[in-house]
């Protein structure tokens, strides 16, 4: 039977002492743990056996200076506390349940769009198979190694798009062979860069965290003037974007949706912008410039998508049946297999809800990101991220390529992971052997007497 109250100071080291003994044991010896530390008090737990001497149950140091209660019981004897686990949201398990259900969703509309025509849905489900693939990769990564996982992806997105040729698809321009498709995946790699340099909070290799952090945003500085190497002024746009975003998200810790439902607007009217410019409902000054930056063949494909999915708006013309659809453009101008965009691309191939399931598995990842345990700054970040992704997909066919849909997921992975449960301390080895030591003692003493 354990017995004794438990008594800690909370001072520069704390200690707490319960111990017991049962009457008519041989002998008994108290063996004591004591735990101290800076500014905690510790609890400890000593007992006596008849005829067995003295146990010692492993000390357990608490994480504030709050001391250990007593304890009683032989439930208590001989035994670590639980480990320390993190509270669990109550609703994490109905939005990952609801992530499963929008790309299935997605899946399932894509085979029934192309069921009963010569459709090819492949791409499509590459790219969803791609996303969900690296969403469950950052998942797990996220909770060991969410700093390292960051890091590693940004360097190596950057080194792919810098360093020479024929890395990932063979073609000519490294790493993807379009250049808009290498820089949509140097704007994640900003994301990254900038969401590991919030998860630096400590000291790493003796250089402080301040550095650290510097170091990181240089980082995605670079991912996004490399976007402009390699001519897309849009990304460049969107990697400084995310950095400054990044950098401001520091004053919205305590205004996390307000932060998600602003770039939920900006990207609603990238698309609305898209949209008004593809149907002619922009003023004509504005049309106009608009639609030189755009480029004219841009622009008279995504008329052509918009003219598609009216005639067609339930289950558009097919997945990959764009280019054989469509009205053939001038001889002068480059065939395109695709209108340059993802809003429109689906609305032609797939329908309204081809459209309204892209919006949704947009929304679904803001609100997984809502309900991230991870810090606000890494939040916004990942999203800002993935809005400047959105927004160059609205006006370019980047979703198209299966490394940046991968990339993509594995930034959302990573932003919404839930870190590893935190281990308690390990027992004490040596303090059994102390105990029977002391009772190797006391039994010579007695054997003297």
């Amino acid at each position: 039977m354990i017995s004794g109250p438990s008594s800690g100071v909370g001072s520069a080291s704390g200690v707490g002492v319960a111990s017991g003994s049962t009457p008519g044991s041989a002998s008994a010896a108290r063996v004591t743990a004591v735990a101290s530390g800076a500014g905690a008090g510790a609890g400890t737990l000593s007992a006596s056996v008849p005829g067995a001497g003295s146990a010692a149950v492993p000390g357990y140091t608490p994480r504030s200076g709050a001391t250990q209660g007593t304890a009683a019981g032989s439930g208590a004897r001989g035994r670590p506390l639980p480990p320390l686990r993190v509270p669990r949201s109550p609703t994490a398990g109905g939005v990952d349940a609801a992530g499963m259900v929008v790309l299935a969703c997605c899946a399932v509309w894509v085979v029934v769009c192309a069921g009963g025509r010569e459709a090819r849905p492949e791409g499509t489900l590459l790219a969803l198979l791609a996303v969900t693939a690296g969403y469950a990769a950052g998942r797990v990564l996220g909770a060991m190694l969410p700093k390292l996982t960051l890091v590693a992806g940004a360097v190596t997105v950057l080194a792919l798009a810098l360093g020479p040729a024929h890395r990932l698809s063979g073609a000519s321009a490294p790493p993807l062979g379009y250049p808009n498709a290498d820089a949509a995946l140097l704007v994640l790699a900003a994301g990254a860069a900038c969401c590991a340099a919030w998860g630096v909070t400590e000291p790493v290799r003796g250089v402080p965290a301040v550095v650290w952090r510097v170091l990181l945003r240089l980082l995605a500085l670079t991912a996004a003037v490399a976007a402009l190497v390699l001519g897309s002024s849009a990304a460049f746009a969107a990697g400084v974007t995310v950095v400054l975003c990044s950098l401001a998200a520091a004053r919205m810790r305590h205004h996390r949706l307000v932060g998600l439902a602003g770039l939920a607007l900006a990207a609603a009217l990238a698309v609305g912008g898209s949209c008004a410019v593809a149907v002619g409902a922009l003023p004509g000054g504005l049309s106009e410039s608009l639609t030189g930056q755009l480029t004219q063949p841009r622009v008279a494909l995504w008329h052509e998508a918009v003219d598609l999915a009216g005639r067609h708006p339930l289950r558009g013309v097919g997945p990959g049946r764009f280019a054989e659809e469509s009205t053939p453009l001038p001889s002068d101008t480059p065939t395109a297999e695709t209108p340059q965009s993802a809003p429109f691309q689906l609305a032609a191939e797939q329908g309204v809800p081809g459209v309204a399931l892209l919006g949704g598995a947009y929304l679904w990842t803001l609100c997984a990101l809502w309900r991230s345990p991870r810090s606000t700054p890494a939040v916004l970040t990942a999203a800002a991220a993935l809005t400047g992704l959105g927004l160059l997909a609205a006006v370019d066919h980047v979703l198209s390529y299966a490394p940046v849909t991968a990339a993509a997921g594995l930034l959302a992975g990573v932003a919404t992971s839930r870190p590893l449960p935190a281990q308690a301390p390990a027992p004490d080895r040596e303090a059994p052997e102390r105990g029977a030591s002391g009772r190797a003692a006391s039994e010579r003493e007695a054997s003297e007497r």
